[in-house]
C-alpha cells in the first residue's frame, strides 16, 4: 500500500505549496532541521526551506529504487521549487477571487485519498508520519490543490465552448480516424514575452535534452532532468491522446512516427517540445453491455428519519417479493425519484456506471427479472429490478462524446497555460537562495 501512497505525495510535491503558515517550522525543534528559513518570496508569500525539503523529500521516496533517474540535487530542487512557485500563485490569486475550500471539502479528500490507497483516515495519517511527513501539512497541500483546480474551473469556465459543427469537423477529420497514440513529452518553457536571448536559453536547453537522448539517456530519465512541464517529474507521461487531441503543429510530425521515435525538438507558442511516440492504436466498434432496470427510491427527509426510511424500503421489498404486489405501482406511489417514478420506476437502457457505482455494483450481481435487497446510497434507500441486458453498438454516441471531450480538454489545457504563464510572468519573484535560482531568469522582477 505504500506505492500508491507514494505516488500521491509526488503528486503534491509538484504541484503544491504550503501557505506560508504551514505547521513545519516545529520540526525544526523536533530535530528533523536545524534552521528554517525563507527561500524565495512569492508576491504577498513565502516559501520556507522546510516545504521545499518535504517536497523533494516526496520526489526521492517516489524514485527510491530508481534514484539514478533524478537530475542532480540543484536541478531536482530547482524544479520542484518552481512549482511550489507556481502553485504559491494560484493559491494567492484564488484568494484575491474569494475563492475558498472548508475544512469540509478538505475531509472529503482525505477520505477519497485514503480509499484510493485502501486505507481508512487514520490509516492515512499513519502513513503519512511514518514516512516523516506532517499530517497538518499534508492536508494543508490537499487545500491548495482543491483551490487551484477551483481557479482551474473558474478560469476555463467561460472561455470554453463547444459547439456542434466543431464535433462534426472533428469526427470527419483523418486525424480522428486515425486513433490514439500514448506519448511522453519534454517542454522547454518560454516566459510571456519573451526575448531573444529567453529564446537561444530554451534552444539551447532542448539542445542538450536532443543530445542526452541521442546518447542513450532514457526518454523518462530525460524529462525528469531537462522538462519544465509540470509533468516533468513522472518522466514527461501524456498518456493515451487521441490523434486529434495534439496540437495540429505536432500532428504531422506524430503521424510520420512510430512507437519508440522520438521527436527533433519543435518550436510552439509556449516553448520547445520533444515528443516521443510510446504506442498507438487503431479505433474499434465501441459495443457496450446495457442494462434495463427500474427502480424504487426512499429519500429521508424533515418527515422520514433514516431508519423509517429503511423500515419503508424493507417494508416495500416483501410486498413486492413476498406477496408479489406490482412493482410499477409500488414506486408511482411510493419512489422520490423524479425522474422515474411516473413511469413505475423504469431506469430505460443504461450502461453500468450511468446511474452511480453504488447502482452499477448491485446491477452487476442481479440476475433478470430479480429484485435486489434494499442498499443504501446517498440518495437513500433502493430496490432495484434488473429487468434485461443486451450488446448495443454505442460507437456514434460514444464517438461525439469522446469528439466533445478532446475538444473541451484542449482549449482548456491551452487556456489554462496561457493563464498560468502570464501569471507566473507578471508575479513578483525573489529566490534568496542563490544556488536554487535559474541562472537564466531575472530575480525579483514583475515581468511585463
Amino acid at each position: 500500500m505504500k506505492q500508491p501512497l507514494a505516488l500521491f505525495l509526488l503528486a503534491i510535491a509538484t504541484a503544491t505549496a504550503l501557505p506560508a503558515h504551514a505547521q513545519l517550522l516545529p520540526q525544526a525543534a523536533q530535530g528533523k532541521q536545524p534552521l528554517d528559513r525563507i527561500v524565495a518570496v512569492v508576491d504577498e508569500g513565502v516559501i520556507l526551506q522546510s516545504e521545499l525539503n518535504e517536497a523533494v523529500r516526496s520526489v526521492q521516496q517516489q524514485y527510491a529504487n530508481n534514484p539514478g533517474q533524478l537530475p542532480p540535487m540543484d536541478v531536482l530542487q530547482r524544479q520542484v521549487l518552481d512549482r511550489l512557485i507556481l502553485m504559491k500563485l494560484q493559491v494567492q490569486r484564488a484568494d484575491d477571487q474569494g475563492i475558498r475550500v472548508s475544512d469540509a471539502d478538505v475531509d472529503q479528500a482525505v477520505a477519497a485519498v485514503a480509499q484510493q490507497n485502501h486505507m481508512t483516515p487514520e490509516q492515512l495519517r499513519a502513513a503519512v508520519e511514518s514516512e516523516g511527513g506532517s499530517f497538518a501539512a499534508f492536508r494543508h497541500q490537499l487545500s491548495d490543490q482543491l483551490i487551484a483546480q477551483r481557479l482551474h474551473d473558474s478560469v476555463i469556465r467561460d472561455q470554453v465552448t463547444i459547439t456542434d459543427s466543431e464535433i462534426n469537423n472533428m469526427l470527419a477529420s483523418p486525424s480522428y480516424k486515425a486513433g490514439e497514440v500514448h506519448l511522453a513529452h519534454i517542454q522547454v518553457s518560454l516566459p510571456a514575452g519573451a526575448s531573444a536571448a529567453d529564446i537561444k536559453a530554451a534552444q539551447d536547453k532542448a539542445t542538450q535534452a536532443m543530445d542526452a537522448i541521442k546518447g542513450g539517456m532514457d526518454f523518462h530519465a530525460a524529462a525528469i532532468r531537462y522538462s519544465d512541464a509540470q509533468d516533468a517529474l513522472e518522466g514527461g507521461d501524456l498518456g493515451w491522446r487521441r490523434m486529434d487531441e495534439i496540437p495540429p503543429a505536432f500532428a504531422d510530425a506524430v503521424g510520420n512516427m512510430k512507437p519508440g521515435d522520438v521527436s527533433p525538438a519543435m518550436r510552439g507558442p509556449t516553448g520547445f517540445h520533444i515528443l516521443k511516440l510510446v504506442e498507438q492504436r487503431q479505433p474499434s466498434r465501441q459495443v457496450v453491455q446495457e442494462f434495463h432496470a427500474r427502480q424504487i427510491l426512499i429519500r429521508p427527509s424533515e418527515l422520514m428519519t433514516p431508519e423509517q426510511a429503511h423500515q419503508k424500503a424493507q417494508d416495500l421489498y416483501s410486498r413486492i417479493v413476498n406477496k408479489h404486489e406490482d412493482f410499477a405501482t409500488l414506486a408511482k406511489e411510493n419512489s422520490k425519484d423524479d425522474t422515474t417514478a411516473n413511469n413505475g420506476g423504469d431506469m430505460g437502457w443504461f450502461m453500468q456506471n450511468d446511474w452511480g457505482s453504488t447502482i452499477a455494483q448491485h446491477m452487476g450481481e442481479l440476475k433478470d427479472d430479480q429484485v435486489s435487497q434494499p442498499f443504501q446510497s446517498e440518495a437513500g434507500w433502493h430496490i432495484l429490478q434488473r429487468l434485461g441486458t443486451r450488446q448495443s453498438d454505442r460507437t456514434d454516441e460514444l464517438s461525439r462524446n469522446q469528439a466533445r471531450q478532446a475538444i473541451g480538454n484542449r482549449k482548456a489545457e491551452q487556456a489554462y497555460e496561457d493563464y498560468l504563464r502570464e501569471m507566473r510572468s507578471s508575479a513578483y519573484v525573489n529566490i534568496l537562495v542563490p544556488e536554487l535560482r535559474d541562472p537564466n531568469e531575472q530575480q525579483g522582477k514583475k515581468s511585463s
